[in-house]
């Protein structure tokens, strides 16, 4: 017969046995496991528009809850940046993060590693208050999963970052088990602006910039000079109308079409920007057809609201030296503005509409990713993960005066609220995008082809509308 207390002794020393197992063997001051998990980590990071000032915020918020973390970044010039990434990753010293396009997603995607449920980590920390013992233990971090994305992010952001991966083995045979997975998420979501020339505008006797594509018209020909002799445009209304020498020529002309409600893509994936769109009977012309014809004729000397053309210098230098009132840009380009023209009394206004009821603007915006070659997966996702919260990215925000890509009362009421992104900010809820294909290049490509067939009337627009449509879906089904 056992006695009763050392039953309850061998009770006691079962449950610390079961504890040491279960818990990683603890030990004093953390499990085991957990300061075998604490050891001096590096990350490599790539990007091309944030400044190091900018990001120096994001890395030093994630150093004092990781400081066991060093965090390289390195920024490119964006000529050099895609080469740079496809070399290093080829000779496998690429980066653990890297930025990429929101365009690229689909292209990159064998290349990145999609976010995991959760991260288990090593934190830290000091415990006890008469003889404070230093402590390491595993915590879990919950990543933002594909069903939050929707829902924390703007609506511009999912289609782009949550694409189907196979989860199950990769081994002859199996069948694929597709689960829509986080590929990468935002800090900013940047949108196509009207920045305008206020000097420009005063001497012609416009008191606002144009809030619809009419007033755009009757503004732009009002501002206008033309050499009445040579022909010449001495003064432009507004660079736009050309291809290559207007700055994103391909969105504004693909905010046009999105704008008269074209169809980018149908059903079943193909470009259909030719097409009616269907449920609108009142609609009779493709509004691609109507898209294209409204943009060209800017750069056509036919139309009486001409005021650009191939000859012309590039849309931003132009707009720098005061040699035009409009210029179609991003946020990204007020400081190269400000650098170049410190005096240039300019201002930014919403892009022009169609319709109040159907507002439509254009995202363009960069995706902070994960490399599947990155040795320390948990460590590059949860940092991603850590930065594009609101608590984290807001300081990033205020410094670099970006648009949140965060569906975020508090910051879209704070971006409203300045002057340097009031604009932007109005304009996030109505951002956005369409799928280029595997190669977004060439789809752009084919957009300038559209508009350089028309000018030189080597194409009507209906047959170069369909030669742009036959080309996107080459890089819609191009691997």
């Amino acid at each position: 017969m056992v006695k009763r207390g050392v039953f309850k002794m061998a009770l006691v020393s079962l449950i610390v046995f079961v504890l040491l197992v279960t818990t990683g063997c603890a030990t004093k001051g953390g499990t085991t496991e957990a300061k075998n998990a604490y050891k001096p980590v590096k990350l490599e990071y790539w990007s091309v528009w944030n400044d190091e000032a900018d990001v120096t915020l994001l890395i030093n918020a994630y150093r004092k809850v990781h400081p066991n973390v060093t965090i390289n970044y390195k920024k490119f010039r964006y000529e050099e940046y895609e080469r740079a990434l496809l070399e290093a990753m080829a000779e496998d010293r690429g980066p653990d993060v890297f930025s990429i396009h929101n365009t690229w997603m689909r292209k990159y995607k064998t290349r990145l590693l999609p976010a995991p449920t959760s991260v288990s980590l090593p934190y830290k920390y000091m415990s006890g208050s008469i003889k404070p013992e230093e402590i390491v233990e595993l915590r879990p971090t919950t990543i933002v999963s594909a069903s939050s994305v929707g829902k924390t992010f703007l609506d511009v952001v999912a289609p782009d970052v949550v694409m189907p991966y196979n989860t199950a083995p990769t081994t002859t045979g199996t069948k694929p088990v597709y689960e829509n997975k986080v590929f990468g998420l935002p800090l900013s979501v940047d949108t196509l602006v009207l920045y305008y020339n206020k000097d420009l505008l005063n001497n012609a006797g416009i008191i606002s910039a144009p809030a619809d594509w009419t007033e755009f018209q009757n503004q732009v020909k009002k501002i206008t000079k033309i050499d009445k002799e040579t022909g010449d445009i001495i003064l432009s209304g507004a660079a736009v109308g050309a291809a290559d020498n207007v700055v994103r020529s391909t969105d504004i002309l693909a905010l046009l079409m999105m704008q008269n409600l074209a169809p980018m893509l149908d059903e079943t994936g193909n470009a259909s920007f030719d097409k009616i769109p269907r449920g609108y009977p009142e609609i009779t012309i493709p509004p691609g057809l109507g898209a294209l014809e409204f943009y060209t004729q800017f750069s056509s000397p036919l139309y009486e609201g001409y005021c650009w053309n191939n000859k012309m210098p590039n849309s931003l230098e132009a707009f720098i030296k005061g040699k035009t009132a409009f210029f179609f840009g991003y946020a990204y380009n007020r400081a190269e503005i400000v650098s170049k023209a410190p005096k240039l009394n300019f201002s930014i206004a919403p892009v022009p509409q169609v319709s109040e009821a159907q507002k439509v603007n254009y995202a363009n915006y960069w995706v902070e990713s994960v490399s599947n070659k990155t040795k320390v997966k948990d460590y590059a996702w949860d940092f991603v993960n850590f930065i594009t919260q609101e608590a984290n990215v807001e300081k990033y925000l205020d410094q670099s005066k970006k648009p949140t890509a965060l569906r975020s009362t508090k910051l879209i009421n704070k971006q409203l609220a300045s002057p340097a992104t009031e604009v932007f900010a109005d304009q996030l809820l109505t951002a956005k995008s369409w799928y280029k294909g595997m190669n977004p290049e060439a789809a752009e490509q084919a957009f300038k082809e559209m508009i350089n067939v028309v000018l030189d009337s080597s194409l009507d627009t209906q047959k170069a509308l369909k030669q742009g449509v036959a080309k996107v879906d080459q890089s819609i089904y191009s691997k």
